[in-house]
């Protein structure tokens, strides 16, 4: 009877979780209070069923919908870190790990494709641009008349040093996890923790100081959702790396277990990698036609 219940595989069945059910309810209500949320600010009310304004009620559903998304988070998180402790990690749901992690980043990189694809379109092809919004606003040039770009060796400059240098600190990191370095771990990801922090400020000034806005052209469209999506990445980078740090802390981590470190640290880089890109495309190149300004 013992024998019929013994493992004779390395894949792991998980228990019955609440997570899933949790995270579709918590999405929902953050879908809804944003649809709220939205409407709150152009002024627009709606009720529902004669009972709930929508506009109302939209700010408090997008932050309770959002409470219950990031508790999902550490919950199901800290399953996934209870079932590693408990060896359910084997050789191979280890390497299905990892391809999810890979999957994730490809998904990721397919996301700012897009970004690139919008500012490289109306860069290249700025008369095509005046068809698709009925209006000469560009003047038939890139960057359009009018706009004075940012320059891209002042502050971009000093932030692709300080995301090059965040590199090659949580590569110390992992190369200290490896050796067994407990104190090399905590110090090289304490030390990218404050670069990514620096990072994040920087660009907040640089947002502040800028000549353009968001709204009213298609430049400043195309620039802040690029950059600002990939600050936003910076900030999740952050944050992962910083419960790595505090895992670090608690004793976790082995140099022959440690995914959850590995996924940050790829994930760094992509952020790395991507923002090498924007430095290229939209601050230097993007603004190659237009007036810098410091």
């Amino acid at each position: 009877m013992a024998d019929a219940h013994t493992k004779h595989h390395d894949y792991h069945l998980v228990d019955p979780s609440p997570w899933p059910l949790i995270a579709g309810v918590g999405a929902f209500i953050t879908a809804i209070g944003a649809i709220g949320l939205f409407r709150w600010k152009n002024g627009d009310h709606a009720v529902i069923a004669g009972l709930i304004d929508l506009a109302a009620a939209g700010p408090w559903l997008f932050l309770l919908g959002l409470a219950i998304v990031l508790f999902t988070f550490y919950g199901w998180w800290s399953d996934v870190i209870r079932e590693a402790h408990e060896g359910y990690h084997t050789r191979v749901v280890s390497l299905h790990l990892r391809y999810g992690m890979i999957m994730f980043i490809a998904s990721e990189v397919m996301f700012f494709v897009a970004w690139f694809w919008a500012f490289f379109n109306f860069s290249l092809f700025p008369h095509e641009a005046i068809q698709y919004t009925r209006t000469d606003f560009l003047g038939n040039q890139w960057p359009p008349v009018g706009i004075e770009t940012l320059n891209p060796w002042h502050l971009p400059l000093v932030n692709t040093l300080i995301l090059l240098l965040s590199g090659t600190t949580v590569t110390w990191a992992h190369h200290a996890l490896l050796h067994d370095d407990r104190d090399g771990l905590k110090r090289g990801l304490f030390a990218t923790i404050v670069l990514g922090v620096c990072f994040t400020s920087f660009q907040a000034y640089e947002y502040s100081e800028a000549h353009f806005h968001f709204a009213g052209h298609i430049y400043g469209s195309t620039f802040f959702m690029a950059t600002g999506f990939h600050g936003f990445h910076v900030i999740v980078g952050t944050i992962f790396l910083t419960v790595c740090l505090i895992r670090a802390y608690l004793g976790d981590f082995t140099p022959k277990q440690h995914f959850g470190f590995e996924a940050a640290a790829w994930y760094w880089h992509f952020v790395d990698v991507v923002w090498l890109f924007l430095f290229t495309a939209i601050y230097i190149w993007g603004s190659s036609g237009g007036h810098p300004v410091g």
